[in-house]
């Protein structure tokens, strides 16, 4: 896979760095990655054979087309001539006498195209009884031909859509396989592009080329080898424009690529520009960067014009290209196939089925050729989805993992070192414990781990050196599933999904949650009185931005989220930052009483929100600097006082410690 380009670092929702790089263009491996997506389409072996025989059949009925058709014309044509002698030699003269008179008058080509006709009657016109069933034999093999061309279709189109569903199910598994770096280090718009513009364009391209690069394959055989049967001289001309056809799109197309591969990356960045946008167009608006973000999408989108118009200019000269070669051949077949009528070499039903033919030969070539561009942009769809799917994936879980029994909560970090960027270390031999039943706080400046400590228990990252226990046991010992399901989490940035309140509410609840358990936590979490404001209560349906609530209503749903989980240990990562000042006191009381027997961890930066924390750890620089309760390390007078006095040293005369809290 392609190596991502970083970016100026930023915090992604897991507290790590986010990378903003883009996808570097490349030379693709055109052949691989058409032959990888070949194999995916094994499962689709038995319809791909019978769209294959299908072709066949139709290829086949096609190709001796044109020779019945030849031999209606010549019927046609013998019954024309035979007219035209019938006014200068009397009617029901044998023809070998008729020829005979010609060469003597010298009329020696008119004599040898005479003699090559074997049902010219002179005096005689067309005959019809001859005419009717090569016509009605014509229709029948045209009509069989489309039959079995609809049915090829049809097989192809479910054969296809098979096979993207498959390649989606793919990729959806994999995003849930490859680590939190990862997504950390990508744009979210060219993640989202990966998963439905690119597979979609795959579809399409399929579709559209699949069948007809058959169809055209064959039809190339089949017309070659009646070409053959009727002249030899015919075809070897026909063929000459085959190197030709062949070095033309080959030259077109390799400088085509490189601007397909472009194409489909600033598609990427394009999306993911306008995904950020959309998703903070209050920030947007707030700070006065509209202008920049219409300059910043003009430049995209410029980029994307310019890969585009290079891309489908350059492999759009392949047509016109080829229909002018096939042009140069018709001439040529036209004059030599002429020159041998005359001669009585040929008939005319032959030579006029050769022109079809000749046609029908470089129909398929340019058809192939055109088709180029579509392939290079599927096959360029093809190699970018292949990155996401050969993107690194975190740790398996153990063959045989275990789990403590029953879970009591005791973590703890022995000797953990952890760094995001290698040789950038973050956590360097960080000991901590917390005993089952313990609240942990964990304060400090912005940047100096906090976060990066909860994203280690729960594995959303590896730690580098050390090892995490629960009640014993190396978390990397438990499945995932196993670690997790265990722990709560609530995150400063609030997640709600389309949906209903409720939906989201029991998003990670128990199955066994009653509705009075349901109703209890809401009512707990203070989320009951403000959802009964609402027209349809619980049954209202949240956008996946939750933009009809307030931050604070957001936040205090995924607090109850939490409640309705009932885990063994509580993570809440700036849990109550966007809930007003009364209302925290409320959820304060009801986390009290969530938290009882619990393990909890709690970062904060309000230090009013731990200040009944049974141990308070500070970080600064991924170290703890010190650890205590509150009392203990105010009387310390170290790092968490000037911390504490950053906050309370200077209250308005007449406020408490309260009112003086950051809002």
């Amino acid at each position: 896979a392609a190596a991502a380009r970083p970016g100026p670092p930023r915090r992604g929702p897991g507290g790590g760095p986010m990378g903003m790089g883009a996808p570097v263009a490349k030379a693709m491996d055109f052949r691989g990655s058409l032959l990888r997506f070949a194999r995916s389409m094994r499962p689709e072996r038995t319809r791909v054979v019978l769209l294959t025989l299908c072709g066949v059949v139709s290829v086949a009925l096609t190709v001796v087309g044109p020779r019945v058709l030849g031999a209606a014309t010549n019927v046609i044509f013998e019954g024309a001539v035979g007219a035209m002698l019938g006014r200068t030699v009397p009617p029901g003269t044998p023809t070998d006498e008729v020829v005979a008179g010609l060469r003597a008058q010298g009329q020696d080509r008119m004599a040898d195209m005479l003699a090559a006709m074997d049902h010219v009657v002179v005096g005689q016109g067309v005959d019809f009884g001859r005419l009717g069933p090569i016509l009605l034999t014509a229709l029948a093999i045209y009509a069989g031909a489309f039959l079995f061309g609809w049915l090829q279709a049809r097989i192809m189109t479910i054969a296809v859509q098979n096979t993207v569903r498959r390649l989606r199910d793919e990729v959806e598994a994999k995003l849930h396989r490859i680590p939190l770096s990862y997504v950390d280090s990508q744009q979210r718009g060219e993640i989202l592009s990966r998963v439905t513009n690119d597979i979609d364009n795959v579809a399409q391209t399929t579709t559209q080329t699949l069948a007809q690069l058959v169809t055209s394959l064959l039809t190339v055989v089949g017309v070659l080898a009646m070409m053959f049967s009727i002249s030899w001289v015919l075809a070897l001309v026909a063929l000459v424009t085959v190197p030709l056809s062949v070095l033309v799109t080959t030259q077109i197309a390799k400088r085509s690529q490189p601007q397909f591969v472009a194409q489909w990356a600033a598609t990427g960045r394009l999306n993911a520009h306008v995904e950020e946008m959309f998703t903070g167009h209050a920030l947007v608006k707030v700070y006065g960067r509209q202008q920049e973000a219409v300059e910043r999408f003009g430049q995209e989108n410029e980029a994307l014009y310019e890969s585009s118009r290079r891309a489908q200019f350059i492999s759009g000269t392949i047509q016109p290209a080829m229909g002018f070669i096939a042009n140069l051949n018709y001439v040529v077949v036209a004059v030599v196939g002429g020159l041998r009528v005359a001669s009585g070499q040929l008939s005319l039903g032959d030579v006029q089925a050769f022109i079809q033919y000749s046609r029908q030969f470089t129909q398929p070539l340019t058809q192939i050729a055109s088709m180029m561009n579509l392939l290079q942009s599927g096959v360029a769809s093809i190699e970018r989805v292949h990155e996401l799917l050969d993107a690194p994936e975190q740790e398996p879980d153990p063959a045989a993992p275990t789990r403590p029994q029953p879970v009591r909560g005791r973590v703890a970090f022995e000797d953990v070192s952890f760094s995001y960027s290698p040789g950038t270390p973050l956590i360097e031999h960080l000991s901590l414990v917390a005993e089952p039943g313990q609240t942990v706080a964990i304060v400090g400046p912005t940047g100096a781990g906090k976060t990066t400590l909860v994203n280690l228990l729960m594995r959303f990252y590896e730690v580098d050196g050390g090892r995490i226990t629960l009640d014993g046991v190396d978390v990397r010992a438990m499945t995932r599933d196993d670690l997790r399901s265990g722990i709560g989490m609530v995150l400063q940035d609030t997640w709600l999904f389309r949906g209903t309140i409720e939906e989201n509410l029991r998003y990670g609840a128990r199955r066994d949650v009653t509705g009075e358990e349901f109703l209890a936590a809401t009512r707990a979490t203070h989320v009951d009185p403000f959802v009964r404001t609402l027209p349809d209560g619980y049954a209202t349906v949240l956008d996946d931005e939750g933009s009809s609530l307030s931050a604070g209503e957001k936040q205090l749903l995924t607090i109850a989220r939490a409640f309705l989980a009932d885990p063994q240990i509580l993570v809440l990562d700036e849990a109550t930052s966007s809930v007003d000042t009364r209302t925290e006191v409320l959820v304060q009381q009801a986390m009290n009483a969530l938290r009882s027997g619990r393990t909890s961890f709690v970062i904060a930066h309000r230090l009013s929100t731990i200040r009944d924390a049974d141990v308070i750890v500070v970080m600064e620089h991924g170290r703890i600097v010190e650890t205590g309760d509150h009392e203990s390390l105010l009387a310390a007078d170290g790092a968490y006082a000037r911390l504490y006095r950053s906050q309370f040293a200077a209250p308005v005369a007449g406020e408490t410690e309260a009112d003086a809290v950051e809002v």
